[in-house]
């Protein structure tokens, strides 16, 4: 092992922000060794790459926006919990009580690659989870986006889309991410990871503005990836399309048939 250890300016020299070594530090616990910095850099360029987390690493902007997670008006609203993912299962099957798909012809398979499109927001206390699960009836928050940037993400969604380079895409919307993705992709499932620096309930639940979930091929990973990167726009690496099944962080909900009505 190479014990050496990698004070700021020789992070920096490896193209390392300061909130990127200033984390690393409070992962580690203290000044990291070459390889403990390597070995993060490497596991956060494979593992989400995709993800904001990697373009946070770069000193990118982070996509987060570190607003309030709930209305600070509110000792009701600050007082949730965070589920944990097997909480989540019952959050899901009150959510998608009511979910009817439309019955289509896919233009994308299984194993296909989902992505979201859109920054990834802190916010959940205004939608159908804050309403039917939290039983919060004032919904103080407001979902963040401006009209002007949620028209520029459906123009460039739009765009890629019509040229090929996406398979399909669609608007997050009821019920956040979770059943915005079923109604996206069943009869097939999903296998998705949630980006660590986000609350769960907001990441799967929110329903904030200007998102869109996309589906592509692998072979049209690079190009989606410099396409958005041209388009200063964030993307979060999602997963892929499964059969039949709904798998959040590893965490198997069960077939697609236990969320929608036929």
């Amino acid at each position: 092992m190479n014990e050496q250890q990698i004070g700021y300016e020789q992070a920096e020299a490896m193209g390392i922000s300061r909130e990127a070594y200033d984390e690393v530090l409070d992962i580690v616990g203290r000044i990291p060794t070459i390889e403990e910095l390597s070995t993060l850099l490497a596991m956060w360029e494979s593992n989400g790459r995709q993800q904001s987390l990697y373009g946070w690493l770069r000193g990118q902007r982070h996509t987060v926006q570190r607003d309030e997670y709930l209305y600070s008006g509110s000792a009701d609203h600050k007082a949730v919990r965070e589920p944990r993912v097997k909480e989540c299962l019952e959050l899901a099957h009150t959510l998608c009580a009511d979910l009817r798909v439309e019955k289509k012809q896919s233009s994308f398979g299984t194993g296909s690659l989902l992505y979201m499109v859109g920054n990834v927001s802190s916010e959940f206390a205004d939608g159908e989870y804050a309403r039917k699960c939290l039983h919060l009836v004032d919904m103080p928050m407001v979902a963040s986006g401006s009209d002007d940037e949620c028209q520029y993400v459906e123009l460039i969604v739009g765009a890629l889309e019509s040229g090929g380079l996406l398979a399909s895409s669609r608007e997050v919307s009821v019920g956040g991410l979770f059943c915005s993705l079923l109604r996206f992709v069943a009869p097939m499932g999903y296998d998705i990871l949630v980006p660590r620096e986000v609350r769960l309930d907001a990441f799967l639940f929110g329903e904030a503005k200007g998102r869109y979930v996309v589906a592509l091929r692998e072979d049209q990973d690079d190009q989606f990836l410099l396409k958005m990167d041209e388009a200063r726009l964030n993307c979060c690496f999602l997963g892929r399309t499964t059969k039949n099944r709904v798998v959040v962080d590893g965490y198997d909900f069960g077939p697609t048939t236990d969320f929608v009505l036929d």
